[in-house]
């Protein structure tokens, strides 16, 4: 399992920089930059569900990936060593973006 430090700060996942989630899905089917991804599993922390984030942050999370031309997907799984999530700001799913993602070519 990948290692995945995630900048999305207003994901109500989000634990010091860390997924607490369990699992995510990197979308971008067909993604060509990092900018074409996402974190779908991105929910933003509201007042409502602010304690919502049932789980222990886990450095180490199973990652699926709908990014078929990332060079770490293997059976839209990621194999990569590290991955990052950025979105700090991010309010929704499409503000994020998968900092690791290298276009097979």
């Amino acid at each position: 399992m990948p290692a995945l430090v995630c900048s999305a700060q207003r994901c109500m996942y989000n634990n010091a920089m860390y997924c607490s989630r369990g699992d995510i899905t990197v979308g971008g089917g067909e993604a060509k930059t990092c900018q074409d991804t996402c974190c779908e599993s991105f929910e933003e922390r509201r007042r409502e569900n602010a304690q919502s984030s049932a789980g222990s942050p886990s450095v180490r999370i199973e990652i699926g990936c709908e990014a078929v031309n990332c060079r770490y997907n293997d059976g839209r799984v990621c194999h990569a060593e590290h991955v990052d999530i950025s979105g700090a700001a991010a309010c929704e799913c499409e503000d994020t973006e998968c900092v690791t993602f290298e276009d097979k070519k």
